[in-house]
């Protein structure tokens, strides 16, 4: 298994945003991760990635090289005002390899340049990225994690905001990584997408609802008591894409 959750709860200052989850992302799984505004998503992802400590229970990595984990925040977390150009942002997935001062040698540039054509941006090395559009900024941010080369990778939300072509383009590079054995877990909203694209889903109100081969988890009814779940803690809560829903089928309920 690649990373099993141990009655896990997470939160900010004492307070819970996820309640006593268990289950296991096994190595190789495509997994996305769907509920209401406020479920505990991105905060999951984070206790994944180790910036939130758990309040209770524990996260195992089992196999996994800890350091093995690539992981893409919300758009809204990235400063694209900061004074950089495509490549700097890109070369910054050789870091864990290099240390933070390391030198970036001609070689890891050559590998800037090949991961930036995989995702379409071919030339863009010396763009500012402040010149970059969303979709173009979220290419390039995948294109980061490609070199970080790692066992496991957490995407919060990576298409939110940008065009179809990059959409497309985007979930084919994260089929590529499935198809080489690494477990993909990406926080969405599309639910269609979902059912379309990864094999198995956690649906959470703050609990768990159900997790499992996606066609099984995304069922109306569990759809359904997420939303009431969330609207008892939440009257303000709603899906963050109200006219989606996403499946994918997995195999346990939580």
């Amino acid at each position: 298994m690649a990373i099993e959750l141990r009655d896990l709860t997470l939160g900010y200052d004492g307070h819970p945003a996820v309640h006593h989850l268990d289950g296991t992302f096994a190595d190789g799984s495509l997994t996305a991760i769907v509920g209401p505004n406020g479920s505990g998503k991105s905060t999951l992802l984070k206790g994944i990635t180790g910036i939130l400590k758990p309040i209770g229970g524990s996260i195992e990595r089992g196999a996994t090289r800890t350091k093995q984990i690539a992981y893409l925040p919300q758009s809204a977390e990235i400063d694209r005002s900061f004074p950089a150009t495509v490549s700097d942002l890109v070369a910054l997935g050789h870091w864990r390899s290099r240390g933070l001062w390391g030198a970036i040698t001609g070689a890891d540039y050559g590998a800037v340049r090949e991961a930036l054509a995989a995702v379409g941006l071919r030339g863009f090395e010396d763009r500012p990225l402040d010149t970059l559009s969303g979709g173009q900024a979220q290419r390039a941010l995948f294109a980061r994690v490609m070199l970080q080369d790692a066992d496991v990778i957490l995407l919060d939300e990576p298409f939110t905001a940008i065009d179809e072509k990059t959409t497309a383009d985007l979930i084919a590079l994260i089929r590529r990584w499935h198809g080489e054995k690494r477990t993909v877990v990406a926080v969405l909203h599309d639910i269609d997408m979902v059912r379309q694209v990864f094999p198995e889903a956690l649906l959470m109100a703050r609990e768990p609802v159900a997790w499992g081969a996606t066609a099984e988890a995304l069922k109306s009814d569990n759809l359904l008591k997420a939303r009431r779940m969330t609207e008892a803690w939440d009257e303000h809560a709603a899906w963050h894409d109200t006219g989606h829903h996403h499946s994918h089928h997995g195999g346990r309920a939580a």
